[in-house]
């Protein structure tokens, strides 16, 4: 019996150790989780809940004036005298572009005053003195000079653009604006000064909406006025809106891509929370292997060293990778980011190693149907919108090569364009592709066969969106306690392989 007993206790004697290297691990990761994961989720969403509400209490007000105005500082007479030569020379130079025909625009500084009296100056681009002259009076400012502008117009003669494409959050939001205001019988031009005025601490964003009301004053249609403001509106919006001119359907169609950018804005963020999740439980695995072999091993080495016993065997091989790694960590630390670097500049500038990560990444097991459900998907979901607003086969096609950034599937959609030249079926270039599920291809087949291709798309884009959105939930539920327990087998052999050469130094102390 009290053998017995000294076999269990021996027992717990030596599973102590790993039951507390696996709590210890299982609850640090918990704490990550917790730190680094959902209390930073519930901080943005918060912030981003609240900027809407803002936003949105903003654009209520709009409509009501100020109360209290600043009080303009009367100009003096020298300052009326200079403005009223320079009011006459920008007049001679407006007569003199009376028939210059220039399509291009240009970036013009213009200075004026405002109803009270008070100076105003600022940049606008424009095709020429003339129109920016008559825009500006429209919205009550007295311009009496313009200048060109030397370094945006240099910037932009030499490729350098600094209009960026708008945000999908500021893309949905700028949409159910317009559609809110149309509805309320305003409109599209008054819609966008508005929006100008509402956005006046916000300069890209006041400078954009300047920028698309001018186009409008000269005439040009709403898709063409978003056309020009360059890479800032996605083609697929613009497309959109040029179909919804011709069939006078504006506000159906600016709730529809409300809706369209809603769902693949909820897609991406499940992308990237099955992304960003593993990538950070792998770094906070690595750094605690980092400090087990640079700081802990080390000073078990220090005792075998004191007590002299000589080690042996794998023990052997994991003290001398601790002196390795502690020895040179500086140097590992910099060829790792130079390696991590180096990638990252292949795959953003080299088409054929981006496709080589891209096939690499969907062949893996479980992760790879993440990828794969979340391009038929974004694929299905816009084809499917562009169909339901009559925009051609071929413009879909090639509006559709630009939504991704997957190689793979930007060469099946090139593929696809070749067949509908040749007068062929669109599902022929889906046929026997590794990287389209049986189920969207036959609905396809299908949905060309019944003449319902766009409702065949749709209910394609809800299914594995249900299972893009299945597939992640499940990655998160498996991929934290399989991390937990590699992590314990890992650590668990570093520790144990460490300690064995401690029993040879009880037995010499009995």
């Amino acid at each position: 019996m009290n053998a017995r007993k000294k076999e269990i206790t021996i027992t717990t004697i030596l599973l102590a150790p790993f039951l507390f290297i696996v709590s210890f691990i299982k609850h640090f990761f918990i704490g990550v989780k917790f730190v680094f994961f959902d209390a930073f989720k519930n901080i943005f969403t918060y912030m981003a809940s609240n900027r809407e509400f803002n936003r949105i209490k903003r654009g209520k007000n709009i409509t009501k004036e100020k109360s209290k105005k600043s009080e303009a500082p009367l100009l003096s007479l020298n300052e009326r005298q200079k403005i009223a030569q320079e009011r006459q020379a920008l007049i001679k130079e407006m007569q003199k572009e009376i028939n210059i025909r220039k399509v291009s625009k240009e970036y013009y500084n213009y200075y004026g005053t405002d109803s009270q009296g008070k100076k105003i100056k600022g940049m606008m681009s424009a095709t020429n003195k003339i129109t920016l002259h008559n825009f500006l009076a429209s919205e009550g400012i007295d311009v009496y000079q313009i200048k060109r502008a030397f370094w945006p117009n240099f910037c932009e003669k030499i490729g350098i653009n600094t209009d960026k494409p708008l945000s999908i959050k500021d893309l949905i939001f700028w949409l159910t604006q317009v559609s809110t205001y149309l509805k309320a019988g305003i409109t599209l031009n008054d819609t966008i000064k508005i929006m100008a005025k509402q956005a006046e601490k916000d300069q890209a964003k006041h400078k954009l909406y300047r920028s698309i009301s001018y186009e409008l004053t000269l005439g040009e249609t709403f898709s063409t006025a978003l056309q020009n403001q360059g890479k800032v509106f996605p083609p697929l919006l613009i497309n959109m809106l040029k179909t919804a001119e011709a069939t006078g359907d504006l506000i159906k169609t600016l709730d529809d891509m409300s809706n369209y950018y809603t769902e693949i804005d909820k897609t991406r963020k499940e992308m990237l929370s099955a992304i960003i999740y593993p990538a950070i439980l792998l770094v906070f695995a690595l750094a605690i292997l980092t400090f087990i072999m640079v700081y802990v091993i080390p000073e078990f080495i220090k005792v075998y060293n004191q007590a002299g016993i000589v080690v042996s065997g794998f023990t052997l091989s994991i003290v001398n990778l601790s002196n390795y790694i502690t020895s040179h960590i500086n140097s590992i630390i910099l060829i790792s980011l130079a390696i991590i670097i180096i990638m990252l500049l292949l795959y953003r500038n080299v088409t054929s190693f981006r496709k080589l990560v891209q096939y690499i990444g969907m062949k893996i097991p479980f992760f790879g149907k993440i990828i794969i459900y979340h391009e038929i998907t974004l694929f299905t979901k816009t084809f499917a919108s562009l169909l339901k607003n009559s925009v051609y086969i071929i413009d879909s096609m090639e509006i559709l090569t630009n939504i991704t950034n997957n190689e793979i599937y930007k060469n099946l959609i090139l593929d696809t364009i070749s067949n509908i030249a040749r007068g062929e079926k669109i599902s022929l270039s889906f046929a026997n592709k590794w990287y389209i599920p049986d189920v969207a291809y036959y609905m396809l087949v299908t949905g060309e066969t019944t003449g319902e291709l766009p409702l065949m798309l749709e209910k394609v884009a809800n299914y594995y969106n249900d299972m893009h959105k299945s597939r992640v939930t499940n990655l998160k539920s498996f991929l934290e306690p399989i991390m937990i327990v590699v992590l314990a087998l890992i650590v668990g052999i570093i520790i144990l392989a460490v300690v064995i050469p401690m029993f040879s130094l009880y037995s010499q102390i009995r």
